[in-house]
């Protein structure tokens, strides 16, 4: 049985920049994630911390998931290379190789994003600190006197 997403997990997920597309009951991921998921399981990272380290909520998922979805990958892989995961008709298929600039495209809106929201971030913290040293008793008077 699989898992079926509300419309706000939906949301949710569209914003994880691991993600290509999302629908209430399929999820597809960027070529990078698949590339980097697969590395890291090669490594001895287990398939459900892959996912938690990539910022996604693990506890909508069914507990077989995560297994599951990188043993297709792998099999993919197997027998059709890492490119394999391009290629239409593969499981958890995402794009075709000719809409590989949409991907990097929204990867690259999803940085511009963050880097937004950290700047204003930043500047509020720097007009605070200013606001704070301003409160100082400054010495005004001139060396004349």
């Amino acid at each position: 049985m699989r898992t079926i997403f509300s419309n706000e997990e939906i949301a949710k997920l569209k914003q994880n920049p691991c993600v290509f597309s999302c629908t209430n009951n399929s999820v597809n991921y960027t070529y990078e994630f698949k590339k980097r998921a697969l590395e890291l399981h090669t490594n001895g990272v287990s398939a459900k911390e892959i996912w938690r380290r990539s910022d996604f909520n693990v506890k909508i998922w069914k507990k077989e998931y995560f297994r599951c979805t990188l043993r297709d990958w792998k099999e993919i892989v197997k027998k059709h290379g890492i490119e394999g995961l391009l290629k239409v008709g593969g499981i958890q298929y995402d794009r075709g190789p000719t809409n590989i600039d949409k991907d990097k495209i929204k990867r690259l809106e999803l940085q511009v994003k963050y880097l937004k929201v950290e700047n204003d971030f930043l500047a509020q913290l720097r007009a605070k600190r200013a606001e704070s040293n301003s409160g100082r008793v400054k010495n005004t008077e001139s060396s004349k006197d």
